[in-house]
C-alpha cells in the first residue's frame, strides 16, 4: 500500500505540465476546473485523494508512513516546487484525520508555519495557491499560539487583494471564508481590512464568474454588516453588473456552472438586502438596483431565476411599498399569467408582503384585488397540487382578514370560489380545512355579509342553500384544525356563529350541541400548542409534532393573529 501512495497517488497529487499550461493561457479555465464539482466524478486526482484519505483513516499506521513520506519529500533539499506541491496536497488531503490523531494536532501548527507558510511567498503561483488551500483545509486547527493565526490570516489576506494571479486569489478567498468561519479570533483581526477584501471579492467575482465566490460574500456580509454599511450600495451595484454579464455570456458551453454563480449572485444581493433591512436610507438606495435586477429576469422570463427574484422581492417589500414595487407587483401577476402558474407558492410571501405591509395602497386600487383573485382562482381550479391549493386559499384568508371593513364587494367572490373548490375531490385534510378557513375569516370579517352569500350558493344537484351544510361540515371537521393561528380562527369562527341570530337559526340541535365540545377540544390543543411552542423556543426540542407545527405561520400570520 506504502508503494501505492508513493508510486501512484504522490505523483497524481503533483502539479503537472498541462496544469502549468493552462494556468499560463486560460487562467479563468484552470479555475473553472479545479473547482468544477462535475469534474471531481471524472478526474483521477480526485479519485486519488479520495483513497489516500481511506487510507490513512482505516488502514493502520498508513497515515503515519505516509506522513514520513511527505516529510521526506518536504525536507528534502533535491525535491522539486512540483514534488513539494504534490506533499502539501496530501497533507490538506488528509487534515481532518490528522487532526483527530493525539500524534499529529499538537505538531500540525509547526508543520504548517515551517513547511507551509513560506510558500505564500514562492516564486512559482501554484505554490502560493496550495499554500492557500493547505490553510483552507486546516480552518478549524485550534492554534496555540495567536501569532500563527494572524499571520495565517495576513499571508491569506495579502494573497487575495496583492497576488497578480487570480488563481491565487480564488484559493485566498475561500481560505479566508473557512477561517472566518472556523477560527472564533479572525473576525476582529480581519475587521480593519474588510472594505478593501469585499470590494475585492466582488472584482474578482465579476472576472471568474466563480460561484464559491459567492459563497464567500455572503459570509463576509453576514459577518461583517456594520463595516459593509458604507459600501453596501456600491457591493450591490457590483453584483448586479455580474448578474447581467454572466447571463447575457450565457451559451451552450458551461450555461449549467453560469446558471449556478448567477443564483450565487441572487442570493447574495438578497443577503445584502436581508442584513441592512433596518437602514431604510440605505434600502432606498439598493431598490432601484435590485429592481432592474428582477424586472431583467421577468421582463424577458428567464425563468431559472423566477424563484431567486421573487425571494428579492419578499426582501425589498417586507417593511415599506414604494409606488416602484406596486408596478413589480403588476409585473408579477404578468408573470403568473405568462409562465408563473407553477411559481405560485414561491410568491406567496412577496404577495403577502403587499397585502400586509401597505392595506389601503392595495385595497385602493381594484386591479390588485383582482389580481390575487384571478391567480388564487386559476390555483384553486387548475392542477398544481394541494400543496399550492392551500397557498391560494391562505392568500385568500390574509386578504379577507387584513382588510376587514374594506372588501364587502370581494367576499362572495372569495366564499363562491373556496365552496366551489369543497365539492369536488379533496385529498387532504390540509386543504379542506385551509378552505373552510377562508369562510370563518368571512365570517368574521361580517356575519351577516356572509349569511347572505351563503344563501345564494345551493348545494350540487340541490335547491337546498348551502348554509346548513357548511355549518355542519365544519362542526365536523373541527378536528381538523391543527396549529395556532388555525385554531384559534376556528373558535373565533364559532364563537361568531353562536352569536349571529341568522347563521345559528340554520343549525339543528344536534349540531348545536356539538359547538361546545368543539370547543373544548379546539382549546386542549391549543394549550399543547402553546406549550409546544414554548419548549421549541427553549431549544428543548428537536423533534417535529406534526400535530402541533404550522409551518405557514411565520409567512402567513396577519395583523389581528400577531396578539
Amino acid at each position: 500500500m506504502l508503494c501505492i501512495v508513493q508510486d501512484v497517488v504522490f505523483p497524481l497529487m503533483c502539479s503537472t505540465d498541462r496544469d502549468e499550461e493552462l494556468w499560463n493561457t486560460d487562467p479563468h479555465e484552470y479555475i473553472r476546473m479545479k473547482f468544477d464539482v462535475f469534474e471531481d466524478f471524472i478526474s483521477p486526482v480526485t479519485a486519488a485523494q479520495t483513497l489516500l484519505h481511506s487510507i490513512a483513516k482505516k488502514r493502520k499506521d498508513m497515515l503515519q508512513k505516509s506522513m514520513e513520506f511527505v516529510m521526506s519529500v518536504l525536507t528534502s533539499l533535491t525535491s522539486s516546487p512540483r514534488q513539494i506541491d504534490g506533499a502539501l496536497h496530501m497533507v490538506g488531503t488528509v487534515a481532518d484525520v490528522l487532526l483527530k490523531r493525539k500524534l499529529y494536532k499538537e505538531e500540525m501548527e509547526s508543520i504548517l508555519v515551517a513547511y507551509v507558510y513560506p510558500h505564500f511567498q514562492s516564486e512559482h503561483g501554484f505554490m502560493r495557491a496550495r499554500a492557500c488551500w493547505v490553510m483552507h483545509y486546516f480552518c478549524s486547527m485550534r492554534f496555540q499560539n495567536e501569532v500563527n493565526l494572524i499571520t495565517a490570516l495576513q499571508l491569506t489576506q495579502n494573497a487575495l487583494l496583492n497576488d497578480k494571479e487570480l488563481p491565487v486569489k480564488v484559493e485566498a478567498a475561500v481560505a479566508l471564508q473557512m477561517l472566518i468561519t472556523n477560527q472564533e479570533r479572525a473576525e476582529k483581526h480581519l475587521e480593519p481590512h474588510i472594505k478593501p477584501i469585499a470590494l475585492e471579492l466582488l472584482k474578482i467575482l465579476r472576472e471568474t464568474e466563480n460561484d464559491d465566490l459567492t459563497n464567500v460574500m455572503q459570509k463576509i456580509v453576514c459577518t461583517y454588516t456594520q463595516q459593509l454599511l458604507p459600501i453596501a450600495v456600491e457591493m450591490t451595484q457590483h453584483l448586479a453588473q455580474t448578474f447581467t454579464q454572466v447571463i447575457n455570456s450565457s451559451g451552450e458551453d458551461s450555461s449549467d456552472e453560469k446558471t449556478i454563480t448567477a443564483m450565487g449572485i441572487l442570493n447574495t444581493m438578497d443577503t445584502i438586502l436581508s442584513v441592512m433591512e433596518d437602514h431604510k436610507d440605505i434600502m432606498a438606495h439598493l431598490e432601484p438596483i435590485v429592481l432592474n435586477v428582477i424586472g431583467l429576469i421577468l421582463t424577458q422570463s428567464v425563468i431559472e431565476f423566477y424563484e431567486e427574484s421573487m425571494s428579492l422581492i419578499y426582501s425589498l417589500s417586507s417593511n415599506t411599498i414604494s409606488p416602484d414595487m406596486w408596478k413589480v407587483f403588476e409585473l408579477m401577476y404578468q408573470t403568473f399569467l405568462k409562465d408563473g402558474f407553477d411559481f405560485f407558492t414561491d410568491m406567496m410571501p412577496a404577495l403577502h408582503n403587499f397585502v400586509r405591509v401597505d392595506t389601503q395602497a392595495f385595497v385602493s386600487n381594484e386591479n390588485h384585488l383582482l389580481a390575487i383573485f384571478n391567480m388564487c382562482k386559476a390555483t384553486l381550479n387548475g392542477e398544481g397540487g394541494e400543496d399550492t391549493e392551500c397557498h391560494a386559499a391562505k392568500l385568500l384568508e390574509v386578504v379577507i382578514l387584513q382588510c376587514k371593513g374594506m372588501i364587502d364587494q370581494c367576499i362572495p367572490s372569495f366564499v363562491e370560489l373556496v365552496l366551489g373548490r369543497l365539492t369536488r375531490e379533496v385529498k387532504t385534510s390540509e386543504l379542506r380545512t385551509m378552505c373552510l378557513q377562508v369562510v370563518i375569516a368571512a365570517l368574521y370579517y361580517n356575519p351577516n355579509l356572509l349569511y347572505e352569500t351563503l344563501e345564494k350558493i345551493y348545494v350540487p344537484n340541490s335547491t337546498d342553500a348551502i348554509t346548513t351544510h357548511f355549518i355542519s361540515q365544519w362542526i365536523h371537521d373541527t378536528d381538523c384544525f391543527l396549529g395556532l393561528h388555525d385554531r384559534k380562527m376556528c373558535v373565533v369562527g364559532m364563537c361568531s356563529l353562536i352569536s349571529t341570530p341568522s347563521l345559528r337559526s340554520k343549525v339543528n340541535n344536534e349540531v348545536m350541541q356539538k359547538v361546545v365540545p368543539s370547543m373544548l377540544l379546539l382549546f386542549d390543543g391549543l394549550k399543547r400548542a402553546y406549550a409546544y411552542k414554548a419548549q421549541e423556543e427553549e431549544g428543548e426540542s428537536d423533534d417535529e409534532d406534526e400535530e402541533d407545527y404550522d409551518p405557514g405561520i411565520n409567512f402567513y400570520t396577519t395583523g389581528q393573529d400577531q396578539n
